[in-house]
């Protein structure tokens, strides 16, 4: 084993469908934090490693990446307007939102979530 690079699998669900969403949202009895980005916006891309960070961290959490581009109807249901955004759930129900890149911001917000909110499981 020596020498070989061990590949660490992602801790962040990209959605890819309506079907993704519905399922990772309706079927989490955990709290939810959501990346809303766009792949042309250059400050969401560059939160996607923090984003990595924070869902290692907190793994009783799913993290969920979406792009806003590919599914404008859940953008708008979250009123997303800028990006990024992130937004944070307990039981379905959005109980903060972060806009913007702040690293310092995000890590303390959903610190304090993951810590404070109780879960509906």
């Amino acid at each position: 084993m020596e020498g070989q690079e061990i590949l660490k699998k992602s801790k962040v669900i990209k959605i890819d469908s309506q079907e993704s969403w519905q399922h990772h949202i309706s079927h989490a009895n955990n709290k939810v934090v959501v990346h809303f980005s766009a792949f042309w916006c250059i400050t969401s891309t560059l939160m996607n490693p923090l984003f990595e960070e924070l869902a290692s961290t907190y793994q009783d959490a799913v993290f969920l990446n979406l792009d806003v581009d590919e599914f404008k109807e859940i953008a708008s249901k979250f009123e997303i307007k800028a990006m990024p955004t992130f937004v944070l759930l307990n039981g379905g129900t959005p109980v903060d939102k972060i806009i913007g890149g702040n690293p310092d911001e995000i890590k303390k917000r959903v610190h304090h979530f993951i810590h404070s909110a109780p879960s509906h499981k």
